[in-house]
């Protein structure tokens, strides 16, 4: 099978929301990339090598360790060779160490191609509890997220994200234009699973009806169990907790940086 690679940006400033950097080999950076550009198969070029061929929307590459580097990036329409047209493209970029990020080829709320990186929080979360994390990336007004048919985050804008520790369960959601019952996406199940960070995007366009949700799940935030909180239980305790969660703007990204993988990664289907 011929050899492919990754590339892809993101260059990070933590936020007031105090999230932490994982601790990591001092060259390495944690890089996961998500298509979400509704409609448009690509691939990936850097320094003009192709990278990666027939990258589809909705997928989501497996997490890969990265040594830090500066390279150039050019994404395509499958296909269209190097010379071709570039969808979104992005030069002298770099691979900060040290970084867990994930990097979002998706549309900005007007409908033009971007590249957002995003912190990715894996600091611990408390025994018996998850995090949940909504990223807005679609072509889409303000949006609210709801949780069990309850409102859960509320005046998603496009790139922002919110998040939220919640008790390890399953929870009903939907995605609905800001302030109204208007359903834009959804409902669907999402698994919390106790010790991870589930992230799910909102991409896709609401003028074309291509609105969906890819899911990217961070696993290994389990603390050590000193008690398990204690609590009503069940899917109405869960939705109590996500209503009570403030928005959390991310609003930590500063520049890109860039991904290179030395093998074509495996792809999870949202």
């Amino acid at each position: 099978m011929k050899t492919t690679r990754i590339l892809a940006v993101a260059v990070l400033a933590v936020a007031a929301t105090g999230v932490a950097l994982p601790a990591q080999a001092a060259d390495d950076a944690t890089v996961t990339v998500v298509h979400g550009i509704p409609g448009s198969t690509v691939d990936v070029y850097a320094n003009g090598e192709e990278l990666l061929a027939d990258f589809e929307p909705g997928t989501v590459t497996d997490p890969v360790t990265l040594p830090a580097g500066q390279y150039d990036l050019k994404v395509t329409a499958a296909n269209a060779g190097a010379d071709g047209d570039a969808v979104v493209e992005a030069n002298d970029v770099t691979v900060p160490a040290g970084a867990n990020v994930s990097v979002v080829a998706h549309l900005t709320a007007e409908g033009e191609p971007a590249l957002t990186p995003f912190v990715n929080d894996v600091s611990k979360v408390a025994a018996g509890q998850a995090r949940l994390t909504v990223r807005h990336t679609a072509a889409a007004p303000a949006v609210d997220v709801r949780a069990n048919g309850d409102a859960a985050f509320e005046g998603l804008t496009n790139p922002k994200e919110a998040k939220a520790d919640l008790p390890a369960g399953t929870i009903s959601a939907d995605v609905t234009l800001a302030g109204t019952d208007t359903v834009a996406i959804g409902p669907t199940d999402v698994k919390l699973t106790e010790g991870t960070n589930t992230i799910v995007y909102a991409y896709g366009s609401a003028e074309d009806d291509s609105l969906a949700l890819a899911v990217q799940t961070i696993s290994g935030l389990h603390s050590s169990p000193g008690s398990v909180p204690a609590g009503s239980g069940g899917q109405a305790a869960l939705a109590t907790d996500l209503s009570r969660m403030a928005l959390v703007g991310s609003a930590a990204l500063v520049a890109g940086a860039l991904v290179l993988v030395r093998r074509r990664p495996g792809t999870v289907r949202a």
